[in-house]
């Protein structure tokens, strides 16, 4: 019991590592983007895409530790389209409620980050 325990605490703490390095590609590309004029969901989406294959390699090798597989793949793609969907959802109330289009993702990332591990885990989890 106390393996499992400390393998998820291990696995939160890469996902951790992995998922601050995704933020930041993400986070920096739709800044750049917004702030080159780009409409900010497009600059959302681009960031997140590019963010999206970075922690595909980094989840699958280092924060869960498996190997590369057509079903795992799908899965991590649904549970990212899941993701992205709830945080463009997320980005849209936010900026809908004023805070501004800088601040707006950090309040995304908040409550998105969390569940994400969740389901990510579940998509990239060996039986």
């Amino acid at each position: 019991m106390k393996k499992l325990n400390i393998d998820f605490i291990l696995q939160f703490f890469r996902f951790a590592i992995v998922g601050i390095i995704a933020t930041i590609i993400s986070y920096s590309i739709y800044i750049i983007l917004e702030k080159l004029g780009l409409q900010y969901n497009i600059s959302y989406t681009l960031g997140y895409i590019i963010s999206f294959c970075f922690n595909y390699i980094a989840s699958t090798y280092f924060t869960f530790k498996t190997n590369v597989s057509a079903k795992k793949g799908a899965k991590f793609t649904f549970a990212h389209i899941f993701n992205y969907l709830l945080q463009m959802i997320l980005l849209n109330i936010f900026i809908y409620l004023g805070i501004s289009k800088t601040l707006a993702p950090i309040f995304v990332y908040c409550i998105s980050i969390p569940i994400n591990f969740l389901v990510v885990r579940l998509a990239l989890k060996d039986k």
